[in-house]
């Protein structure tokens, strides 16, 4: 019998296509606060470190809709992904979730207390929350890409000193500089006076981070996962995809020399998003690797929900959608422009 499809794909296909799309959103928009936040601690002085929370302070619950949502549609969609990822990974996802609840705290608390060490203390925690959450995301990445040892039953649970192993320590550092880059852009584009100049020469220094983690990544794919790169190796028109998003990264110095941050602000979002898309074809057909054997590997269509279920949800897709991208533009249209303080701000 043929299979469902839509637009030409078949449904679990096309389900992995609408939570990878839902998850780059989120690297985009949470990148961004959490690279804001990881600079916090370079901010010396008082009314910087309050304009530069106050830069992230209207978008920042917004951006972790995104989550939720990509959270949800995983569970959703592919519930034996779900379940074996978080039970193979079960301590990073747990010291994420700690970390964005102490995060939250942390920018609701400062502001609540005038005593010095009350709004240090919170700077600390908001800081360092954001380069774990950015850290953590990467070192998950790390994992997914490189596989993780299941098994025939798919039960597992991997060891805080497995998770951390040197290929995913080396993508979560990548991952902190790309947030930090993307980061600086926002922050740059908020910002004016000594504040502005400040982050304009941090920003130069992030990038070149960036470009320099980027390429030692990249190295060690080749070196020691060579099997990563199989799919572009068998249609080399797919290396046009991470091609231009290094073309949209080296395009960045330009038009900060510019001082079009703006610009470069959308490439380094275009770049996160066609990185996220080689990240899918490196997986697809497969949605989790195994280290131990590729029989066992989990792909889309043995994990999806059946193909009744997907066709609904895609409707709740077709509805939700349009409605969660309007609520972000209508955010970002309202506060945009520099960040002026006044008594509400944080």
């Amino acid at each position: 019998m043929e299979a469902d499809t839509l637009l030409g794909l078949d449904y679990p296909t096309l389900w992995f296509i609408v939570v990878g799309g839902l998850f780059s959103g989120y690297a985009v928009l949470d990148g961004f606060d959490f690279g804001a936040g990881a600079w916090h601690l370079f901010f010396k002085k008082e009314k910087s470190r309050r304009i530069a929370l106050n830069a992230v302070g209207p978008v920042w619950d917004g951006n972790e809709v995104w989550l939720v949502i990509g959270g949800g549609a995983l569970f959703a969609g592919f519930p034996l992904v779900y379940a074996t990822l978080l039970s193979a990974l079960y301590i990073p996802f747990m010291l994420f979730l700690f970390f964005i609840i102490l995060r939250a705290i942390s920018i609701e608390f400062r502001g609540k207390e005038e005593m010095k060490w009350w709004k240090k203390t919170w700077d600390i925690t908001y800081s360092v929350s954001s380069i774990m959450l950015a850290l953590l995301l990467g070192i998950l990445m790390g994992n997914v890409l490189q596989g993780i040892p299941l098994e025939e039953n798919h039960d597992l649970s991997v060891p805080l000193i497995s998770v951390l192993n040197p290929f995913s320590i080396l993508i979560g550092i990548t991952t902190l500089a790309l947030f930090m880059m993307h980061g600086g852009l926002y922050l740059v584009m908020k910002t004016e006076g000594k504040l502005y100049d400040k982050i304009h020469r941090l920003l130069k220094q992030a990038i070149i981070g960036f470009v320099v983690l980027f390429s030692i990544s990249t190295v060690y794919v080749l070196i020691y996962l060579p099997h990563l790169s199989d799919k572009f190796q068998e249609s080399p028109a797919l290396f046009l995809i991470p091609l231009l998003g290094i073309l949209g990264i080296a395009n960045i110095p330009r038009l900060v020399s510019m001082q079009k941050f703006f610009r470069a602000f959308l490439f380094s979002g275009l770049s996160i998003c066609l990185f996220m898309i080689v990240i899918a074809i490196e997986l697809y057909p497969s949605i989790l690797i195994s280290s131990i054997d590729a029989a066992y590997d989990i792909t889309v269509y043995e994990a999806a929900s059946s193909t009744k279920t997907l066709k609904t949800m895609m409707g709740f897709v077709a509805i939700g959608g349009p409605l969660v991208l309007a609520y972000t533009v209508f955010v970002y249209r309202t506060f945009k422009g520099k960040v002026e303080l006044d008594e509400m701000s944080y």
